[in-house]
């Protein structure tokens, strides 16, 4: 699989002819809705076998065997040259595909008051490329019992598909995270034995594997409570054959203040058999324009896990969305920012003719338009590349997998890559 960037007077047919494909199989692959309209700076994702590397000057095979995980020799074999043979720059080489290390793949799904149709047919979409799927949410009531979302046949798709149905237990209270709430179930020992049986019933009922809790915006004074909370969690539902699961809020070092405070990361990775950093929202509704998962602030937070937490542990989280900034761009009194999908972002890039740069700092791509009203805009979102630097990010640490918030946001290039870079494991 090789990823393109389109550059200005570049046709599909012309990147086609450079890779040896077909117009119609990287229109398909990346869903292009018109092949031949491209967006300058626009990533493709070209669905070949292996990739192609075109010779630098000053590059050697040694070089580039070391820049792809590849003798100089077996370099040189795959394309019939001779090792001692020179190199001339702007040369083509075939590297061959690496051999994929094996990880869990976490993707949320968040039904409305309805399931839709067009969300049923994306579960069966992708389920092929999912170990879990992680039904959002279960919001907790303070006497320990549940307000279920609707799944309609969600569960019965995942679990034929050999997919672990995860079910996500939240703080959620009148649509918003609650400190309140965790704090008075923590407190109640009697609802917490009321919420652990409530679970291990719909558990049981609906064919859940995995229990989630996503308890998020906590007191930090509450961390202990969390902590012995997870713990009797952990007790009770590996005793009923359940695994237990959470996510945690990004943090770089061991914060015990403020609404990160309450997440412990030792103690939390001694409990749980896995859980999923939040590592996006750094460009947010409320935000100044910038990218949602840059990849500096990312590393350091899975640097900091890996330190305090078994790496067969930890998914790195994702995010599936971008977002469409207006000015005067908040906190400066703007208005809130649009959250898109990835392909929603190359749709406006096309229809406004703006042409897509790359923050290599960052590794996200970004575009700013004018819109009709003469209002500036800022787009952050994710491409091929942002998506790629976040895998080679899992593979380095050598983590457990990723989490993605959330289905339905399109982002072809992502389930393509994924495949690419991983052999996805199933569980069941």
């Amino acid at each position: 699989m090789q990823i393109h960037v389109v550059q200005r007077g570049q046709s599909l047919y012309g990147i086609a002819q450079v890779y040896g494909t077909s117009v119609q199989s990287i229109a398909q692959a990346n869903e292009l809705p018109d092949p031949s309209r491209l967006v300058v700076g626009q990533a493709l994702v070209i669905p070949i076998v292996g990739r192609y590397h075109w010779v630098q000057r000053g590059q050697s095979f040694y070089t580039i065997s070391r820049m792809y995980g590849i003798t100089v020799n077996e370099l040189a074999r795959v394309n019939n040259i001779s090792a001692a043979a020179p190199l001339r720059v702007g040369q083509r080489l075939y590297i061959p595909p690496r051999p994929k290390p094996t990880i869990d793949v976490l993707l949320y799904v968040e039904p409305s008051t309805t399931v839709s149709q067009t969300m049923i047919n994306e579960v069966r979409n992708r389920v092929g490329s999912l170990t879990y799927l992680a039904m959002f949410s279960y919001s907790v009531n303070r006497d320990g019992s549940l307000n279920s979302p609707s799944i309609d046949n969600i569960p019965a798709i995942a679990r034929a598909a050999g997919v672990v149905n995860a079910m996500v237990v939240s703080n959620i209270e009148n649509f918003e995270f609650s400190a309140d709430l965790a704090h008075a179930l923590f407190t109640n020992e009697s609802a917490q034995n009321q919420l652990f049986g409530n679970i291990i019933q719909i558990a049981n009922e609906v064919g859940y594997g995995d229990i989630h809790f996503d308890f998020e915006i906590m007191r930090p004074e509450d961390r202990e409570l969390y902590t012995s909370f997870l713990r009797r969690a952990r007790d009770r539902l590996h005793a009923a054959g359940l695994t237990i699961s959470n996510a945690v809020a990004p943090k770089p070092s061991d914060i015990t203040t403020g609404i990160y405070g309450a997440h412990d990361y030792a103690a939390i990775g001694n409990i749980v058999d896995f859980t999923g950093l939040m590592t996006y929202e750094w460009g947010y509704t409320y935000s100044t324009p910038q990218a949602v998962s840059p990849i500096g602030p990312v590393r350091n937070i899975v640097q900091y896990a890996v330190s305090v937490i078994p790496r067969n542990k930890i998914l790195l989280g994702q995010n599936l969305y971008g977002y469409d900034w207006a000015a005067p761009y908040p906190p400066a009194g703007g208005p809130p920012a649009r959250a898109i999908s990835p392909q929603q972002a190359i749709a406006i890039a096309l229809r406004e003719n703006a042409q897509i740069q790359y923050d290599y700092q960052a590794q996200a791509p970004f575009f700013r338009y004018i819109d009709d009203a003469g209002v500036q805009h800022e787009v952050w979102f994710e491409d091929a590349r942002s998506i790629q630097a976040k895998f080679d990010l899992i593979k380095q640490f050598n983590l457990r997998g990723i989490m993605y918030w959330k289905l339905g946001l399109s982002f072809p290039q992502n389930w393509l890559l994924l495949r690419d870079n991983f052999n996805i494991r199933k569980r069941t």
